[in-house]
């Protein structure tokens, strides 16, 4: 008896600790459910890859489909950069070598090739590209290829540029260079070569590298380098004129096809020295790994992935919840928890990346609290829109319907965080829910000066009632097909509008309903300085700026031209400005220095590029004796900016 009483004391004992210490066991038995998951989910995805049917028609890094590999060759293209003769002496040798195969070949030089148009269309013209290039002083492209190669590295580092955008081009580089300068040895070709791929362009072979240096020369010479090249592109262009055979595995890294099954003799010449074509991928990823590491801690996603983004995350959900039906109904909760967990997750990590203090809006909209505002409900100055026209700054919304844009200037104040695009490509909001959201969100941001030290109780209530709408955040609000709707229930609401577009949207200027002010930015006055500062996406973004500012003159409103000054820029077009303006007639001309908003990969700007105030001055001075009819109306030293008002208009004071 008083064994079974010791038996039961203790079980009764270790019974009383068990659910006084319930806590730590849930959750250990919920961590050890989770990690089961987690490993069971990633065993499955393993197996998945390697048995799911069609998976080797995926596309991978640098290796095109079966249906583009198929693809019969239209032609043979050959891009040369040369300074000494060489490449391009070497691009008509290959160019002969290719007509005695009885194909079209066209020799090119970089400096005569617009690089966004002609890559562009070898997308879907089934020819090969060559690139013939040469490595010149200090590792730098000859000057011919500069601007070729300067925008292949723009976009290929530009998030906004989207990465399958030479998707279908099928290419082949051979570099020039001398191994005897040996930091800079074909820097140019290896640099080239990694731009195509990350464009997604496809290699058809790996990238071989002429030697001037004839001790270190693989074949004794450049030229004989040079043809070992040749001969095997010929054999590797014969065998895709044929119609490649061996299909992609979609295990692809950098260019390298680790292809399983028979392949032809041609495709084992192309696969032959795998080691030296390891060591120049392991010289590639040094040179690149300190711009992915700074790319990396600045990652930001584009507006227009996010819903691939989520649906990836969703596929998963699903994919977790069916394929786990034995789990207990506690489990299949804990499961659903921890998959709703990390899309929350996700969600706030993206939008807190993606716009730090913006309130994103539906899928493409946007609204942010200004520092003007900021700076008057606390009963300080306010913006020059307040010193100009009257506009209180703490009653202003700043706000966008479209948060893309059809230019990458280069003194973006958003510093390239918004997608780009030249149409729209987005899942359309409607303009009612747009401006509730706007309104609740930017009330929101108010409401949280509620109590803060300085603010004053007075404008801070009257800042909840928004009396105007700046539709200048950021992108191109006149991108979004009901803009007209948007400005209607704001001016329903007794919200003025001053809405700023960038002028690439000329049939829409037209179409566009009148706002209470209209403004087109002009950041340059001529057509290679408007290519360099707000580098637009469009091929005939000349014509478009002029035929937007045409659009302008016909408007039967007040418009606005904005002119934005960078130093050793733009600020020496006096005259062919002053052309600009007798094109579009504005009422007002806003002449503003640059803001210089910090260090960013996407632009060279310093602070030497900002104008003083002074400057600027000067600037409007001589503007205005060249344009009789205007004249200076008012400053804003603060915002380095003036005002220009045509004689036509009649302002107080």
């Amino acid at each position: 008896l008083d064994v079974s009483m010791d038996t039961w004391s203790y079980f009764h004992t270790c019974l009383v600790s068990m659910w006084l210490h319930r806590f730590y066991i849930y959750s250990a038995v919920a961590f050890g459910i989770s990690l089961w998951i987690v490993i069971q989910f990633t065993t499955t995805r393993t197996k998945r890859k390697v048995t799911e049917p069609g998976t080797e028609y995926k596309l991978g890094n640098g290796c095109a489909s079966p249906q583009a590999q198929e693809a019969h060759v239209a032609g043979v293209k050959i891009f040369y950069g040369s300074q000494t003769g060489t490449a391009k002496r070497f691009a008509k040798a290959l160019a002969e070598a290719v007509t005695s195969l009885n194909l079209p070949v066209e020799v090119i030089n970089m400096g005569d090739c617009d690089p966004e148009d002609g890559l562009a269309e070898e997308t879907s013209s089934r020819n090969i590209c060559v690139f013939l290039v040469a490595t010149y002083t200090d590792g730098q492209p000859p000057e011919s290829a500069a601007w070729f190669c300067k925008w292949l590295e723009e976009a290929a580092s530009d998030f906004r540029v989207g990465k399958g955008f030479l998707q279908g081009l099928r290419y082949a580089v051979f570099g020039l260079g001398n191994s005897a300068y040996v930091d800079h040895y074909n820097t140019v070709g290896r640099r080239m070569d990694r731009w195509l791929w990350m464009l997604s362009a496809s290699r058809i072979m790996t990238r071989a590298e002429g030697d001037c240096n004839v001790a270190q020369s693989k074949h004794g010479s450049i030229e004989a380098d040079f043809e070992a090249w040749k001969a095997k592109f010929l054999t590797r262009l014969q065998v895709l004129c044929k119609g490649e055979k061996k299909p992609c595995s979609g295990k692809c890294k950098k260019g390298k096809c680790k292809s399983s099954g028979k392949q032809s003799k041609e495709s084992s010449d192309h696969e032959h020295g795998t080691s030296e074509h390891e060591n120049t991928e392991a010289e590639e990823l040094s040179e690149t790994s300190s711009e992915e590491e700074a790319g990396s801690t600045e990652s930001v996603i584009d507006v227009e992935d996010l819903g691939n983004i989520m649906g990836h995350m969703k596929k998963a959900k699903v994919l977790l919840l069916e394929g786990y039906g034995m789990v207990s109904h506690s489990g299949y909760h804990l499961v659903y928890f921890v998959c709703q967990f990390l899309q929350a997750k996700l969600n706030c990590l993206m939008v807190y990346v993606l716009f730090s203090g913006y309130k994103l809006i539906g899928s493409h909209s946007g609204v942010k609290l200004c520092r003007w505002t900021k700076s008057m409900l606390r009963g300080r100055g306010g913006c020059y829109k307040h010193t100009f026209y009257g506009i209180e700054s703490h009653r202003c919304m700043e706000a966008t319907p479209s948060l893309a844009c059809a230019n990458k200037c280069v003194f973006c104040w958003r510093h390239h965080t918004n997608p780009v695009g030249t149409e729209w490509r987005w899942k359309m909001d409607q303009p009612e829910v747009i401006l509730q959201e706007a309104l609740e969100k930017h009330q929101n941001m108010i409401r949280q000066f509620r109590g803060v030290a300085g603010v004053k109780a007075a404008r801070l209530e009257e800042a909840l009632a928004v009396k105007h709408c700046a539709l200048s955040l950021v992108g191109e609000p006149i991108m979004y097909p009901h803009i007209n709707r948007f400005v209607r229930l704001l001016h329903q609401q007794g919200i003025s509008t001053f809405l700023v577009t960038n002028a690439q949207f000329p049939e829409e200027i037209r179409r566009l309903e009148p706002v209470t002010q209209l403004y087109v930015s002009v950041d340059a006055s001529t057509k290679e300085s408007l290519r360099r500062i707000d580098r637009p996406l469009f091929k005939d973004f000349w014509q478009r700026f002029l035929d937007s500012l045409k659009a302008l003159a016909e408007k039967q409103q007040r418009t606005v031209y904005r002119l934005t000054l960078v130093k050793a820029w733009n600020v020496d077009e006096l005259k062919a400005y002053a052309d600009l303006i007798s094109l579009g007639k504005p009422d007002f001309i806003e002449v503003k220095g640059v803001t210089y908003c910090g260090e960013s990969s996407a632009s060279s700007l310093t602070m030497a590029n900002v104008p003083w105030h002074g400057e600027v001055v000067s600037f409007v001075q001589e503007l205005a004796r060249l344009l009789p009819e205007y004249g200076i109306a008012c400053e804003h030293e603060h915002s380095n900016c003036l005002l220009m008002a045509h004689s036509k208009v009649s302002l107080p004071g």
